[in-house]
C-alpha cells in the first residue's frame, strides 16, 4: 500500500527452545519481515515459510536490517562479531557472552560499528516486575532493605555450554540491578554440581548493592519445583512478584495496636493489608520485540544495552569466582571484578 512504512527484514540464528518463540513472534511482529534463519540442523517443525540457512554469511546475502541471536552462548561472540561486522544490528539472547572478555569484545564491535544492539534480559519485561519497579520508583515501599530470588526448576537438557549461574542467575542479577536501580558492590558465592555434568547446576549467592541493600539469589537445575519468585522487603513492607504468574502482591506493615503484653515490646513490624494488584499481562517476549524494533526504527525505546548486560556478565563472573575460591568478591565500578580478602 502507498505511503506505508517500509518492513524492516529481520533474521533469527537458531532454532532450539527459545529460538522456536523468537521466530513465532517475528513472524507475527507489526513492521518486521522475517527473511531467514540460520541453523545448520533445519527446521525439525517445517512450521516456518521462510528459508532455514545453514550460515550467518548466507543470511547476511538477505541484507537483513537485524537478527536475533538464538544460537548456544559459546557461539554469541562468533556470531555476533559476523553481524557488527557487516553492519547488521542484534538482539542477543542472554547472557551476552559466557565470558567478561567476550562480552567486553561485543560491546566494542557493535560500538565501532555503530549499530543498534541490545541483549534478550526477558524479565525486565515481565508485567510484574515492570508494575514493580514503576512502584519502587514512586517511593511505595520507602527504603529498600533486602531482594530475595529463588529460581529453580529440572535441568534443561538443551543446556550443555554453560551452568546455572550463566544461565539462570543472569536473570536475577539482571532484574535486581534493574528493578532497584542500583549496581552491585560485592558478591559471595558457594556452588555445586549434582548432576553429573560439566557445569554448575546449584548456586546461593548472597550480594551488597551500592544503596547497602542485602541480595541473595538461590537458583538451581534440581528441583522437581519450578519456581520464580522475586521479593523485595522495605521500610514500608514487602512486594512479591511471581514471574510465572505475572502477579505481582504487597504486604503492608501493619499499623494495629495490641493489647497483648508479649508483643507490645516488640519494636519490629506486624502484619497488615494484602493487596494483589491487576495487572495488564502481554507477553513478555513480545514486548520486548516492540522495543528492539522501536530502537531499530530509531525510536526512544528502553532495550537493554550491552554495556548493561556486560556488567551482567561480570557480576555473574564474579560468583562463579567466589565459589571457585571461597572469597567475597568486590565489583568496581568500571572494569574487572577486584578481589578482596
Amino acid at each position: 500500500m502507498s505511503g506505508q512504512a517500509p518492513r524492516l527484514r529481520a533474521g533469527l540464528i537458531g532454532l532450539g527452545a527459545m529460538g522456536r518463540n523468537h521466530a513465532r513472534v517475528l513472524s507475527n511482529l507489526d513492521g518486521v519481515e522475517l527473511v531467514g534463519v540460520v541453523d545448520p540442523a533445519g527446521d525439525s517443525t517445517g512450521a516456518l515459510r521462510v528459508p532455514v540457512l545453514n550460515t550467518v554469511a548466507e543470511l547476511l546475502a538477505l541484507k537483513p536490517d537485524y537478527a536475533v541471536v538464538a544460537c548456544p552462548t559459546a557461539l554469541h561472540e562468533q556470531v555476533g562479531l559476523e553481524l557488527a561486522a557487516a553492519g547488521v544490528g542484534a538482539l542477543i539472547e542472554k547472557p551476552l557472552a559466557q565470558s567478561v572478555e567476550a562480552a567486553t569484545r561485543l560491546v566494542h564491535a557493535f560500538e565501532t560499528a555503530g549499530v543498534v544492539a541490545g541483549v534478550g534480559h526477558i524479565e525486565r519485561y515481565n508485567p510484574a516486575l515492570q508494575s514493580l519497579r514503576a512502584r519502587l520508583e514512586a517511593g511505595e515501599l520507602g527504603d529498600v532493605y533486602q531482594v530475595v530470588t529463588r529460581r529453580q526448576g529440572p535441568y534443561p537438557h538443551r543446556i550443555a555450554d554453560v551452568g546455572v549461574v550463566m544461565d539462570l542467575a543472569t536473570h536475577d542479577i539482571d532484574l535486581t540491578a534493574w528493578v532497584t536501580g542500583q549496581r552491585y558492590t560485592s558478591v559471595s558465592a558457594r556452588t555445586v554440581s549434582r548432576s553429573g555434568r560439566l557445569h554448575e547446576d546449584m548456586v546461593a549467592a548472597v550480594g551488597q548493592l551500592a544503596d547497602g541493600t542485602m541480595v541473595n539469589h538461590l537458583v538451581n537445575w534440581l528441583s522437581p519445583l519450578k519456581e520464580r519468585s522475586t521479593v523485595i522487603t522495605g521500610a514500608r513492607g514487602c512486594f512479591v512478584a511471581d514471574t510465572l504468574t505475572a502477579d505481582l502482591t504487597f504486604y503492608a506493615n501493619g499499623a494495629i495496636d495490641t493489647e497483648w503484653e508479649a508483643l507490645r515490646a516488640f519494636r519490629g513490624v506486624a502484619e497488615g493489608d494484602m493487596v494483589r494488584y491487576a495487572i495488564p499481562k502481554r507477553e513478555p517476549l513480545l514486548v520486548e520485540h516492540e522495543r528492539f524494533r522501536d530502537a531499530v526504527e530509531g525510536k526512544e525505546s528502553d532495550i537493554v544495552t550491552l554495556r548493561q548486560a556486560l556488567r551482567t556478565v561480570e557480576v555473574s563472573a564474579a560468583v562463579l569466582r567466589s565459589a571457585e575460591d571461597g572469597s567475597t568478591v568486590a565489583l568496581d565500578r568500571v572494569g574487572e571484578p577486584a578481589l578482596t580478602a
